[in-house]
Order: C-alpha cells, then sequence, then structure tokens
C-alpha cells in the first residue's frame, strides 16, 4: 500500500511503535520515501505531493502484460514504459480507487515473516469504498483476485483474496476512502497496549457487525482493529 505523507519520518515513526519493521528501499522513487511491515502488508510512505493512497503490485516483465490491461483498462492515469525508465502503469478501479502495477520491488524484503504480529494484531484486508461492488468485484476479478459476498467484519461486503492480498469492497456509506483493516482478541487490551505505545486518539466504537478500534496514521490513513478473531 503506497501512501502519501508530508512527513516521511514522522509516519515511519509511527508505524514503528504499532510494531512494523523497517525495509531497507533502493532508489527507484526520485522523492524521500521508506517502507514499514508487519510480516504480511507492506506499507510505501512516498514524501511526495503527487501521490495517492495507491495500491500497488510487482509485476515483473510489464510489457508482456500490457495488451491484457488493455483490454481492462479504459486509460490509465500513468504509463511510462521503455528501456530507460522504471516502468509503471496506473489507473483506478470503477470506485476511483488508484492502483499500479511496476516492474521491480522497490524495497527489499523484510526479515520478519507473515507470522509477525504488530500492535494491531493479524493483517485482514485493504478495505476499499466501491460505489457499485459488483463491477469492482468484476475488475478486481479480471486481475487475478476471487470475489465472494461475505458478511461480518465492517457489515456485508464482497471480499476479494489472492495469495498475497485480501481486499474488502464496501459501500461508500460505510467508508470513505482506503482503510487498513486488523483483527484481535481483546479489543480492551489491544486499546491499552496502543495508548501505552503512544498512539493517540484511539478510541473504541461500532463497526458494522462488531466492535472496532478506530485512529488515524499522521499521513491520514484510517486504521480498524476489529474484536473477535
Amino acid at each position: 500500500m503506497s501512501l502519501p505523507t508530508s512527513d516521511v519520518r514522522e509516519s515511519l515513526a509511527f508505524y514503528r511503535k504499532l510494531g512494523f519493521s523497517f525495509a531497507e528501499v533502493g532508489e527507484a522513487w526520485p522523492h524521500p520515501y521508506a517502507v514499514a511491515t508487519d510480516g504480511r502488508i507492506s506499507i510505501g510512505l512516498h514524501q511526495c505531493a503527487d501521490l495517492e493512497p495507491t495500491l500497488t503490485f510487482v509485476r515483473p516483465d510489464l510489457l508482456r502484460h500490457l495488451e491484457g490491461l488493455e483490454r481492462l483498462v479504459a486509460s490509465f492515469d500513468v504509463r511510462r514504459l521503455g528501456p530507460d525508465v522504471f516502468n509503471e502503469l496506473r489507473w483506478r478501479d470503477p470506485g476511483g480507487n488508484s492502483l499500479r502495477f511496476v516492474e521491480a520491488r522497490t524495497f527489499s524484503p523484510s526479515t520478519g515473516t507473515r507470522t509477525n504480529r504488530s500492535l494491531c494484531g493479524d493483517f485482514r484486508e485493504v478495505a476499499l469504498p466501491a460505489a457499485d461492488a459488483a463491477q469492482s468485484k468484476s475488475h478486481w476479478e479480471a486481475i487475478g483476485f476471487v470475489g465472494l459476498d461475505e458478511e461480518g467484519g465492517l457489515g456485508r461486503h464482497v471480499g476479494c483474496t489472492s495469495d498475497t492480498l485480501d481486499l474488502g469492497l464496501y459501500s461508500e456509506a460505510e467508508l470513505a476512502r482506503p482503510t487498513l483493516l486488523f483483527e484481535v482478541d481483546d479489543l480492551a487490551a489491544t486499546g491499552s497496549a496502543l495508548t501505552a505505545a503512544g498512539i493517540r486518539g484511539v478510541a473504541r466504537r461500532a463497526g458494522g457487525a462488531a466492535e472496532c478500534l478506530s485512529f488515524t496514521a499522521p499521513e491520514g490513513t484510517p486504521i480498524l482493529v476489529l474484536g473477535g478473531a
């Protein structure tokens, strides 16, 4: 998940407080950036005014997939392809959410494992607003996700699964912007741990079909922690 931030150090320090580890980055982008990960979700923090929250996927040999993507995507917001550039395609799903394919990794894999847990518990999904869930589901399935109607969590939604990342497609009334969703067994203990770690603004509220903890990262990313994992 690539996120814009006005202060990459502040945002990185926040995710470190949550228990995320730091991944070594290269020089793929001209602006300052850093990557934090809990072993399941990698969060790219970009000090870049031209970026918005964007789901970023690595697709080696990107040119080979261009023809198939052109049949799926009406127009690309960014189409940067060539022998002397870092190949990148960026576009929007039917819900207006930004996603992109890049040619190669922009950071080294963390030494952590997929079983690592942050103070937020187990990462569940990136939750996305979808004005038309069926249309968005078809778009993500064309990329390779498997979409299923689901109950629970934040309420009725379409869950889109893959071997690396799960997405949740929610009504715009339920979700206003891309959100990081986690799960824990004990909300009260988690809330206390987050407050003790210096995380500000942690609130407990109803979250659709379950209670959840809600707070916001310095760059504006909403984070929800569901109870009853």
